[in-house]
């Protein structure tokens, strides 16, 4: 995956004595022993970290713990006391103020805000126009592109509208769109939807994620809510004190906590929300092919202790599910017979879901599960893995490997 950003051991020490603050961090003192013993205050230190091209990489931590500080420092909003941020290949610290004036109009599509930030005499397509405006866009291009633009977030029809006369959704789709008419690659969006109250928080997730769908741009989020930034991030970087403690997907950080920190933060997390099929599927142990005779087929389920077993072609293709019970009860019926021919009405339909779908969704699915196991498959009907009880139940509990062992068989 190319990186669109790579910072290296960035720092930032607001006061006029850094250096002195950095010996101190060197020497192993806190932030709140820095700022008490030389009135110096550490907003990042010594970060280092990538962000991937195209991706939604959300700054999370609780107030003071430098998230902010270091999406400004991005864009040199902060200057950094040192460090790298290599952008496509650019150090922009080393680019003098007229070449990040023009490196910031051609790779940042401006910050939205917790506050919104649009002009209150302006209407909703000239404040969208603005950045453009600044960049020297022409009038008829500039509307054209900002119209568009309102379009794609759901504004069409108050864009002659003063930011007084919109809900606070509606600024925010303002400030959103400004950002998108720039139709740069990386947006950096600070505590943007804090403001809002939970339901339209959760709508504008929502757009956000569907837009992206469509824009692919690199996105650095900042907030301080866990399951914002687990809901809508790529990747989360998790801060505390100007340190970043832990970067990793959604489920990596509920899974594996990188310290007492981070698995005091995500303890009270809901694991069932966050954990996909995919992450708590295992592999088939065997399964039945459409050329199998029945026979066959029940040596491959007593071979392996199974109660049922999953049939797919070579290809993978799911074709369904065959309960152990029925087919000794069909063999029986035919056991003066020499070859026994397989009855399709013993391949039942399991219940199936794609690996991205939640823990919370399969738990619904399961329960609502006659018999069997749930098949993990592809947007193609092609076999993952699968899922059964035990794979459940060790996800929600802290004794996994005890877990696992106790139930693992117990729906196969």
């Amino acid at each position: 995956m190319k990186e669109k950003i790579v910072v290296k051991n960035l720092t930032k020490i607001f006061g006029r004595q850094p250096g002195k603050a950095l010996e101190a961090l060197k020497e192993g003192k806190s932030k709140a022993d820095i700022l008490n013993d030389h009135k110096q205050v550490v907003g990042v230190y010594d970060v280092s970290f990538d962000v991937h091209e195209k991706e939604i990489f959300v700054l999370m931590g609780l107030s003071g713990s430098g998230k902010s500080t270091l999406e400004r420092l991005l864009n040199r909003l902060h200057e950094p006391t040192s460090g790298e941020i290599i952008i496509d290949g650019t150090d922009i610290t080393k680019l003098n103020t007229n070449e990040l004036r023009e490196f910031r109009r051609k790779q940042f599509c401006g910050m939205v805000f917790q506050n919104f930030a649009i002009l209150p005499h302006r209407t909703v397509v000239e404040n969208v126009e603005f950045g453009l405006e600044l960049q020297g866009v022409d009038k008829e291009e500039r509307r054209e592109k900002a119209m568009k633009v309102i379009e794609q977030v759901g504004l069409t029809g108050n864009e002659n509208s003063f930011p007084s006369q919109l809900s606070g959704g509606m600024q925010q789709r303002v400030g959103l769109a400004r950002g998108l008419s720039v139709d740069a690659g990386i947006m950096l969006m600070d505590e943007a939807f804090s403001a809002l109250d939970p339901l339209i928080r959760r709508q504008m997730q929502d757009e956000l994620l569907e837009l992206q769908d469509k824009m692919q741009k690199t996105i650095i989020f900042v907030t301080h809510d866990l399951d914002e930034a687990f809901r809508i991030g790529d990747r989360i970087a998790i801060m505390k004190d100007g340190r970043i403690e832990q970067i990793g997907t959604a489920e990596e950080i509920i899974s594996k906590p990188a310290s007492d920190y981070v698995r005091a933060f995500v303890e009270d997390m809901n694991r069932a929300a966050v954990l996909t099929a995919g992450s708590i599927m295992q592999p088939t142990v065997e399964r039945a092919f459409p050329g199998d005779g029945p026979r066959t087929i029940l040596r491959k389920i007593r071979k392996n202790n199974l109660t049922g077993i999953l049939m797919a072609d070579t290809k993978r293709n799911l074709k369904g599910y065959i309960r152990a019970r029925e087919l000794v009860e069909y063999l029986n019926k035919h056991k003066e017979q020499e070859k026994v021919p397989f009855d399709q009405s013993l391949l039942h339909q399991p219940s199936t879901v794609t690996p991205d779908k939640s823990m919370t969704e399969v738990m619904n699915i399961y329960n609502n599960t006659e018999f069997g196991p749930i098949a993990v498959v592809d947007e193609e009907n092609k076999l993952q893995g699968v899922i059964v009880k035990g794979n459940i139940i060790s996800a929600l509990s802290e004794q996994e490997d005890e877990m696992i062992g106790q139930h693992e068989k117990e729906d196969d």
